[in-house]
């Protein structure tokens, strides 16, 4: 009992130092329950802890391990967050722990990320229909392009994307797999969906830390200036926000239609869709900032004109104003907290070419 009682002060004591108050892979320690190759879950105030188990956890806590373990991360390699999907946090605690990829004790894997071709087939669902079909994909770091093919003995590629606009982001909610990943890119000006997945998460996730390494080594030919650091935050980008949202068109006069939105802060673009996998925009809005003529406020108007929703939203451009209606309440508060985080973030040079491209392109 002595022994037990001891114990547990050590370990209520070893949880109260730095690091050690939460999971030191993603956050979430019920993860690894899934994991018993990998890892033990225990409770302190639960279980019964020997007491080998415990001086081992004095040595070597949270902070102890991370040294170890994740002693050589390339740059490139994502990190999953706490509101990551379950691929990434378990890859990541794979990648650390089985096959102990960021020890420094082998290469092999790192190298697999940078290798100037990536190939990897692929479940892609069709441009014009649900259906998905299997087609081989290669990533070259020799000209910084991502290339499919439908069949493996074709010679030419289906597509040949630049590695200048591309991102990558899992969806696995939208596209309805666990491993599901969405690539983006820009298709003559217009903002392009590939929406792929592969049973096997280890290679969807390389695929994706593979993508990561060659639009880094991408941007640093491109920006040979900038530090690395300045050039990571845009490797790959999640949106700021999505969901469905009522509108109506430039009149304000024609009926209200439900549309898929998607809100990027690093490009300060409202896509929308007809629905989450479209594979085409249907148009798209530059956000500026205020001092701009660009402004967002709640909109207290009422569809009339056959929309089902009745929480407003103005959007107001230079060129047209807006008006989104959203569902509920808490919908409209989200977008609008998009929206003025946008608008209050000053613009680049790179968005002031960006604006009068696509004032050009209407």
């Amino acid at each position: 009992m002595a022994s037990l009682e001891r114990n547990n002060r050590i370990l209520l004591d070893l949880v109260q130092q730095p690091g050690n108050n939460v999971c030191a892979d993603c956050g979430v320690p019920g993860l690894h329950r899934n994991l018993p190759a990998v890892s033990r879950m225990k409770s302190i105030r639960l279980d019964l802890w020997e007491d080998s188990v415990v001086e081992f956890m004095k040595e070597r806590g949270n902070s102890e391990a991370k040294a170890i373990f994740e002693k050589c991360i390339p740059d490139f390699y994502y990190r999953p967050q706490q509101k990551d999907c379950v691929v990434l946090k378990d890859q990541w605690i794979r990648a650390k722990y089985e096959r102990r990829e960021f020890t420094g004790e082998s290469t092999i894997y790192q190298h697999a990320y940078s290798l100037d071709m990536f190939e990897a087939t692929l479940w892609k669902k069709g441009k014009d229909n649900k259906q998905f079909l299997k087609r081989i994909f290669q990533l070259s770091r020799k000209d910084f392009t991502l290339k499919y093919f439908t069949k493996e003995d074709s010679k030419v590629p289906k597509a040949v994307i630049s590695m200048k606009d591309l991102n990558a982001v899992f969806q696995p909610e939208k596209i309805a797999h666990a491993h599901g990943l969405q690539i983006s890119y820009l298709q003559e000006e217009r903002t392009r969906n590939l929406f792929v997945y592969h049973e096997n998460g280890q290679v969807i996730v390389s695929l994706f830390n593979a993508i990561r390494a060659t639009r880094l080594a991408y941007l640093q030919k491109k920006h040979p200036t900038l530090r690395t650091s300045e050039l990571l935050p845009k490797i790959t980008r999640h949106c700021l926000k999505e969901g469905y949202m009522e509108k109506t068109g430039p009149t304000h006069r024609e009926p209200f239609k439900r549309r898929w939105f998607t809100l990027c802060s690093m490009n300060r673009k409202l896509l929308y869709f007809k629905t989450p996998l479209d594979a085409t925009e249907l148009g798209a809005v530059f956000i500026g900032t205020e001092s701009h003529s660009y402004s967002v406020s709640e909109s207290s108007c009422r569809s009339s004109r056959g929309g089902r929703w009745h929480c407003g939203i103005t959007l107001q451009t230079p060129g047209r104003q807006f008006v989104f209606m959203c569902e509920v309440e808490q919908e409209r508060r989200e977008w609008l907290e998009a929206f003025t985080k946008i608008i209050t973030q000053p613009m680049t040079p790179e968005d002031y070419a960006n604006e009068a491209n696509m004032r050009r392109g209407k």
